[in-house]
């Protein structure tokens, strides 16, 4: 009887020992502590695909808390993270949604920040989803179609110029012009040759002009800058005689000088003309009277 009960005994220590490791198995594994030592973070997401409550929540890739809860808005989702206490979080705390390993999972992943100044706990933060293969591969189906469009195309662009290159009057003239190429090239490398003492003479006889011309101009600097304000001088005077020349045609044409009244005197014009004609008529009888008798003159003189 006594080795019947030492048994039951040892059996029930068993099961309770197995029951409180389970329990601190299933406590570690989805976060659960009697003593809470981690503080509420809220970070707002526009997608969270894959994340689930309990998934870890890692600083600098260590595991510093757990997701506690999420709820869904009208266009993006609060997430609610148990935070460690003795994470110290700053005013430019980065949020993100990332894959946890090539087997599946979620995680969100945070990066501390620099700033000197603190978080601010009671407001919401925001965060990023970044894609993972099954959305990368979701993506890639919603494309599918323009994918296979573009590939169609592509293959008919590269079997048109396929074709185009294996033209075989383009491969000729390729050739021809390939061969011409290289004619040219030697005949310019046997023009260089033969001419490459012109050329250097030339090239000499450049250098040569161009260092007699620099000593030329700084020889005569002086020669050269006093020309150069003489000559502005005499434009300056030019221009002064072709303003007074202008003045004086102004004058003219305004009848303000003596020429001017001369020139558009319409009295003076038709007295001159009256005098031509008189004089055109004398000149008339005296050729006349010279042709028959010689001239006649009538005169009285009177004597004082």
């Amino acid at each position: 009887m006594k080795d019947q009960r030492k048994t039951e005994i040892k059996v029930g220590v068993t099961v309770v020992l197995g029951l409180l490791i389970f329990l601190w198995i299933l406590g570690w594994a989805k976060n659960f502590s009697l003593t809470s030592h981690n503080r509420p973070v809220l970070v707002k997401f526009t997608n969270v695909t894959g994340l689930e409550i309990g998934d870890n929540v890692s600083v600098n890739g260590l595991r510093k808390g757990f997701v506690d809860q999420m709820d869904i808005k009208q266009d993006y989702v609060i997430v609610k993270l148990s935070v460690e206490k003795d994470v110290d979080l700053r005013q430019d705390a980065q949020f993100s949604i990332s894959m946890l390993d090539l087997m599946g999972g979620k995680k969100v992943g945070v990066y501390p920040g620099k700033s000197p100044v603190p978080m601010d706990y009671n407001q919401v933060q925001t965060g990023i989803f970044y894609s993972d293969i099954p959305s990368v591969m979701s993506m890639l189906g919603s494309v599918q179609g323009d994918i296979v469009a573009s590939l169609k195309d592509l293959r008919i662009t590269l079997s048109s110029v396929n074709t185009y290159l294996t033209d075989k009057q383009l491969e000729k003239n390729v050739k021809n012009s390939a061969a011409n190429l290289n004619e040219i090239s030697q005949k310019m490398i046997v023009l260089l040759d033969e001419n490459r003492e012109s050329l250097k003479k030339i090239t000499s006889n450049g250098a040569e002009l161009t260092n007699e011309a620099k000593d030329f101009i700084k020889n005569n600097k002086e020669g050269i800058k006093s020309s150069v304000t003489e000559l502005q001088s005499l434009l300056l005077k030019a221009d002064t005689l072709i303003a007074a020349a202008n003045e004086f045609s102004s004058e003219i044409k305004n009848k303000q000088n003596n020429v001017g009244k001369i020139l558009y005197d319409k009295d003076l014009y038709k007295n001159l003309n009256d005098s031509v004609a008189r004089l055109s008529e004398i000149t008339r009888i005296l050729l006349e009277q010279l042709k028959k008798e010689g001239i006649n003159i009538d005169a009285h003189i009177k004597l004082f």
